[in-house]
């Protein structure tokens, strides 16, 4: 279908602003103009949640910053780790601050943001090491937050959702936690692909190769670590045995075939997958309710998926 009205006239306003590309700033101000740029179209505080924790928890490397979400009523409740995006170089706590009020919210579950390390300070695999670590935790200190580690989920956007792919993976590996569902939101599956969404959707709708290379120069240390699993996790030879997934994409994203195609490969591993693909949408919808209304349709989603995994353990 064409691009919904309202990308169209978020991309028109996003015109009128002469941002800079990314690939022309340093990370410091790529990130400074992140924040900025979000303050425009998502001006408004977040849901109410019944109670928001900041603190640090043991890393690999040092104290990992995190924000715990609570949501009203008595526990245990279930558990989502979440992982933000940002192309393992941008974004934080607080630029997904309103998303984890709302999963949070919408799903009943207590939700653990990680402020994972970013790059180019620390390279791959720095930001799977952290989000496996936390995950971890979350799974055994989950009686000190009000959680039930029996229902244990991770999920991210982009960045994020990659980064939930490969905890995944890693859990199997390592033979726990056990996790009930990962939401991966047009999730980096592969960074060696070559296909008809990068081609179609390269100019013009908010995310371009030339980004993700910027992001990808700066986040792997050599074209080595693009093989490696870790960081792209459609490489894997082995997909049976991970959690189920639900997979959203959008119709006008450089990424949506690789999320796409990595959906149709858990299937084949015999995971359950659902795939949902978001009509006339961009990269970046899912973040952004007060712009898109479809956004609060894909947070429903996700946050429904949620409540039926966690009923199902």
């Amino acid at each position: 279908m064409p691009v919904d009205p309202q990308v169209q006239a978020y991309l028109d306003r996003v015109a009128t602003l002469n941002m800079s590309p990314l690939s022309s700033l340093t990370p410091e101000a790529a990130r400074r103009q992140v924040v900025e740029s979000l303050a425009l179209f998502e001006d408004e505080e977040g849901e109410g949640v019944a109670y928001v924790e900041n603190r640090t928890i043991p890393g690999p490397a040092g104290e990992i910053p995190v924000r715990i979400y609570t949501p009203a009523g008595s526990g245990p409740f279930p558990l989502l780790v979440f992982f933000h995006g940002g192309g393992w170089v941008v974004c934080d706590l607080d630029t997904h601050d309103g998303a984890c009020r709302s999963l949070a919210n919408g799903a009943g579950c207590v939700v653990v943001s990680v402020d994972y390390r970013l790059a180019p300070e620390h390279t791959f695999p720095a930001a799977p090491e952290d989000c496996y670590a936390a995950t971890e935790w979350v799974a055994e200190h989950a009686a000190e937050i009000g959680g039930d580690p029996a229902r244990l989920a991770v999920g991210g956007d982009s960045a994020g959702g990659n980064l939930a792919a490969v905890v995944s993976q890693i859990a199997r590996d390592q033979g726990g936690p056990r996790l009930v569902l990962q939401v991966l939101i047009f999730p980096v599956t592969d960074f060696t692909a070559q296909n008809a969404s990068k081609r179609e959707n390269n100019e013009g709708y908010d995310l371009s190769v030339e980004d993700m290379a910027w992001f990808s120069n700066h986040y792997l240390n050599s074209k080595q670590d693009e093989l490696n699993p870790l960081a792209s996790p459609m490489l894997a030879k082995d997909l049976s045995g991970l959690p189920p997934a639900l997979i959203i994409t959008a119709e006008y994203d450089i990424l949506r075939d690789e999320g796409e195609d990595y959906g149709r490969r858990l299937q084949e591993a015999g995971v359950p997958v659902t795939i949902s693909r978001y009509a006339g949408m961009i990269h970046g919808f899912f973040g952004m309710p007060k712009t898109f209304a479809k956004a609060t349709v894909a947070m429903n989603e996700v946050t429904q998926a949620l409540r039926a995994a966690f009923e199902h353990v």
